[in-house]
């Protein structure tokens, strides 16, 4: 024994007498004790090969050594070198220095002041799960008689958990996994456990799970000839300066024809290199398969004895569902506090050795990089197709943006250029046309002049043009040609990444899953009832179903009785401030309320935001579905919907109600009997529209997207170092210098799905296409939050978030469903806004009906209906009387004037704009929805290109396995052949070449064999 441990050297046993495993070695039975009179380290390494493969029928023996199976050395623990962290590169490799970790396992702990004492660094190579009792004994257990019986025993509860631990590990060692524990930690009270998978399992797994890998065949990629090419290379020459600083196959000319994994087939395979063969991501994948599946099956704690007689009905519920299920259910019940991959290695340090972390880091997850493309190819090596899928979708709509925004500044700026040609709006600020208006609100507001109104009617025009029409089809027509783009796209990348022909296969049941199912089955047990295969049905899922219902319809209302509430606000706001005893709070009424509110408004969003996310997960959660892949959908569905009517409310109520249900003066409509609905400005309802709408989105991007996702991070990175201050310093030097990889990334956030980052996405799409046509600036608002927002993502996922674990997806998922179901609607909306909302309708219906000169004077004075303000009901007149003279006053509405026999009516003129209107809708929908599914229609899913290379590997995979076939054939007939000979020449020969004949031939048998 030397300074820093221990050297056991396993004193070798005979191995399997069939030989199959001649590589496995075991202990001796005297092993445990010896353990125990050696003081050891904390960090115990154990680790197995499996005895047999469980399901698996092996037909060539001889293959176990190519798969894997070689002989190891007897020597278990050597000496370490003086820095035993360096030689296993701080964390990324077991202590050997050779095995790479590919998952990490923390769990809390308890230690006692003997289990401090006895601290060890043991790598046990052993099959039986009883070496792991032997090496660590547990409490009230026969091999704890050595233990002082005045040690306080430990919680039977934390008993409970590590008997789980032990037995779990000892079920991945059978599986093929090899650990190594390590509780010596500069964070106290946690242990980690590394987990390898050696060669053979990473084969066997890959080949389960049916991974398309590289084989040596290479192929030529169909390349454009002509006029065609120079065009690419053309744009590859502009574009070079744009593209990142990383080894991707962008314009690669050959291709390496993928195969699904076959360990019957390695030879297909490129296997110079297995140590990248399967790289991080691939490895991490399949040992997340194995620890899925892998299940705990006894009940490890004796109830009989010491603290565990208390027969706590929990502790046994707990135990019982442990059979059930794996890691999911051991997170859930704390048995292990995280479960992990590792990231490559730092990324901030010059001298770090180069990583993929690193290389993201600085050529992707860097604002100094925002103008260039994405490592889309490196993002997905790093963090698996889903993941990849969703920067790669990002960054397309990102770019689809470009030209929205370029056609929204023409149209905004055509409104400029034109505002001082409107006519409508020249007429309202003539001041010599003198038009005096009806109060605003009952006896606080005064008659005024529509002349000051002149400002919002210019503003109005740079919305509010015969442009906005346009851009609502174009933006109608992009909104189609981005969801053909995006499909196209995905299957470029579905080829590149080799996912081609892959279908998602069942997912492992959840744990709730598994424990409402359990309980279920013990319910019946109980009754002596007849158990089969449970399984929860409509039934049993009722009460959560109606309780989704009812909660959803709840929170809709609430949404609505928030909007409600601010409306309320705006009303009694605008009255208070009509009595101001200040002219600049009586002048500016409109702009006050109208900005007040919607900053009320958009806080309200924000905090609901919030609050239902939280409240859409637990709905989900006692729905108790299935996978997570139907989870993961129910979630999207209920917290998209009540987001979606929390973000929208507002804007709808601007859009469409507002100034709709007002009445008219001497007969207005009244909240309460108090308050009177509020009217739009005579501009329209389209400039407040827009203001509404840019304030929320631009709210919403600024602090919700963008604050909370830096800010967040940042204060929870403050509070870690000021805790991590307040310790001794020489503890923190200790602290900052000795911590492991697993260590680092432990301190991370845990990776919480991409729903949240989808989901900031999808409402923005609304807010650029639902209401595009009263705010054509927001495709460029969108585009300026988009940059921003894909590095702050990719800083987050690179520098903030533990390595999520790589996930396989071929598409989107029901995101996509949620997009065209967005730009559907899209049309819909854009068509009623221009037809009820902005002014289009009544200026076309006056242009070419009413209009004396055929140009748009007199448009305003059409709009406006005439009152008489000796009508008005009692105390509903305002305080301050007209001038003399007047005793008319002009509200806007199209009404019969009060010298007509029907006064106040409705007039013919509303009837023919409403029909206009609704000719308008019917037609522009459906117009906008036919060259919407013609461009679908037009432009193909798969790229002709794409098409003709898949097809090409299939054909070139029926030749390869063709030419395989054929040089079997042909080599079985050469031996039949070489047979066939030396038979014939058997009868001339003695018994002793007789002898030697036989043996030529079973040589012959053993090269066929080998081959």
């Amino acid at each position: 024994m030397d300074q820093d441990g221990i050297d056991l050297h396993r004193i070798s046993r005979q191995p399997y007498t069939d030989g199959t495993f001649n590589g496995v070695e075991f202990l001796p039975e005297d092993f445990g004790d010896a353990a125990h009179e050696t003081t050891m380290r904390v960090n115990d390494k154990y680790s197995s090969f499996p005895p047999e493969e469980k399901g698996i029928h092996i037909i060539n023996i001889r293959a176990i050594e190519d798969i894997g199976y070689v002989r190891t050395e007897s020597t278990i623990l050597n000496s370490f070198s003086q820095d035993p962290d360096a030689n296993c590169k701080y964390g990324l490799y077991f202590r050997d220095g050779k095995r790479k970790v590919d998952y990490i396992l923390v769990y809390h702990y308890k230690k006692s002041s003997f289990s401090r004492t006895l601290t060890r660094r043991i790598h046990l190579n052993d099959l039986a799960p009883r070496s792991i009792k032997q090496e660590q004994p547990l409490p009230g257990k026969g091999g704890q008689a050595n233990m002082d019986e005045s040690e306080p025993h430990m919680d039977y509860h934390e008993d409970d958990k590590r008997f789980r631990r032990e037995e779990y590990e000892s079920n991945l060692m059978q599986a093929g996994l090899e650990l190594e524990r390590d509780e010596d930690t500069k964070i106290h009270g946690l242990g980690f456990v590394k987990i390898h998978a050696p060669w053979n399992v990473l084969c066997r797994e890959a080949e389960f799970m049916k991974l398309k890998m590289p084989t040596k065949k290479m192929y030529q990629i169909h390349q454009s000839h002509g006029l065609l090419k120079k065009i690419n290379s053309v744009i590859q020459k502009i574009t070079e300066p744009i593209q990142p600083k990383v080894a991707e196959p962008k314009h690669q000319t050959v291709k390496r024809l993928s195969y699904p994994f076959s360990r019957e087939k390695q030879h297909l395979f490129d296997l110079s290199d297995r140590e990248s063969f399967f790289d991080s991501k691939t490895r991490s994948t399949i040992v997340y398969e194995i620890l899925k599946r892998t299940t705990c099956t006894k009940a490890k704690y004796s109830m009989g004895q010491g603290e565990g007689r208390k027969k706590e009905p929990i502790l046994l519920n707990k135990r019982r569902k442990c059979d059930k299920y794996g890691i999911t259910s051991l997170l859930a019940n704390g048995v292990y506090s995280a479960a992990y991959p590792l990231h490559d290695g730092d990324y901030e340090d010059e001298h770090v050795e180069p990583n993929d972390r690193k290389l993201l880091c600085e050529e992707w997850a860097s604002y100094g990089v925002f103008y260039k493309y994405q490592p889309i190819d490196l993002v997905r090596k790093y963090f698996g197709e889903k993941i990849g899928l969703y920067f790669a979708w990002l960054g397309v709509y990102t770019q689809m943006l470009i030209p929205a925004s370029i056609v929204g500044i023409i149209v905004f700026l055509y409104g400029c250029a034109t505002v001082d040609e409107n006519i409508p709006s020249m007429e309202m600020c003539d001041q010599r046309n003198n038009i005096t208006m009806c109060p605003l609100c009952d006896r606080t507001c005064n008659y005024w002049k529509l002349s000051s109104a002149c400002a919002t009617a210019r503003a109005s025009h740079l919305f509010d043009n015969p442009a906005t029409v346009f851009f609502s089809v174009f933006m109608a027509l992009w909104a189609a040609t981005f969801m053909e783009h995006w499909k196209r796209k995905q299957m470029r990348l579905n080829y590149r990444w080799d996912l081609t022909g892959f279908e998602e296969e069942e997912d492992h049941p959840r744990a709730e899953y598994e424990a409402k199912v359990l309980e279920k089955s013990l319910r019946k047990e109980y009754r002596n009832k007849e158990t089969e295969k449970e399984k929860l049905t409509w039934k049993d899922r009722f009460p959560a179903y109606l309780t989704n219902f009812v909660s959803i319809i709840f929170m809709i209302g609430l949404t609505f009785a928030i909007v409600f509430g601010v409306i309320i606000y705006r009303i009694s706001t605008a009255a208070a401030l009509a009595i101001s005893s200040s002219p600049s709070g009586r002048s500016n009424i409109r702009v006050t309320v109208t900005a007040t509110a919607v900053i009320i408004n958009l806080v309200v969003i924000i905090i609901l935001d919030e609050l239902y996310g939280c409240i859409a997960r637990w709905l989900t959660q006692i729905e108790v579905p299935k996978t997570d892949k139907s989870f993961e959908e129910r979630l999207i569905f209920k917290a998209f919907l009540l987001k979606f009517v929390n973000a929208y409310t507002p804007i709808f109520y601007v859009a469409f109600f507002k100034g709709r249900f007002v009445g008219r003066p001497g007969q207005y409509v009244y909240i309460f009997h108090s308050f009177r609905m509020e009217e739009c400005a005579p501009g329209g309802c389209l400039m407040e529209l827009c203001i509404q709408l840019s304030i929320i989105m631009l709210g919403k991007q600024l602090i919700q997207n963008n604050l909370f996702e830096i800010g967040i991070p940042k204060m929870k990175k403050l509070i870690r170092y000021l805790k991590l201050k307040r310790r001794r310093p020489v503890d923190h030097e200790e602290y900052m210098k000795k911590k492991q990889r697993y260590e680092i990334d432990y301190n991370l956030e845990p990776f919480a799905g991409l729903t949240p980052e989808y989901m900031e996405m999808i409402i923005q799409f609304g807010f650029v296409t639902l209401f595009v046509a009263s705010f054509p600036l927001a495709p460029l608002f969108a585009l300026l939050n988009n940059i921003i927002e894909i590095r702050l993502d990719a800083k987050k996922f690179v520098t903030e978030l533990r390595r999520p674990v790589a996930v396989r997806a071929k598409d989107i998922g029901i995101w996509y469903n949620i997009l065209r179901a967005v730009g559907k609607l899209a049309v819909i909306i854009n068509a009623f806004v221009i037809s009820f909302t902005s002014d289009f309708i009544p200026r076309l219906v006056y242009l070419y009906m009413y209009s004396e000169s055929g140009t748009m004077h007199g448009f305003v004075n059409h709009t406006l209906s005439y009152f008489n303000v000796s009508d008005f009901q009692e105390g509903t007149a305002p305080k301050e009387p007209m001038e003399l003279g007047n005793q008319i006053c002009r509200y806007k509405d199209y009404r019969e004037p009060p010298w007509s026999e029907n006064k106040y009516e409705i007039a013919k003129d509303f009837w023919a704009v409403l029909a206009a209107r609704l000719a308008f809708v019917i037609v522009f929908q459906n117009l906008v929805m036919f060259m919407s599914d013609f461009v679908d229609w037009i432009i193909p899913d798969i790229p002709k290109d794409i098409s003709q290379q898949i097809h090409k590997e299939k054909v070139l995979m029926v030749e390869v396995f063709m030419k395989e076939e054929q040089g079997k054939l042909h080599l079985l007939e050469t031996w039949r052949d070489k047979d066939k000979r030396k038979g014939e020449n058997c009868n001339s020969h003695s018994p002793r070449s007789s002898m030697s004949h036989r043996g030529s031939v079973s040589s012959c048998h053993s090269c066929h064999v080998d081959v």
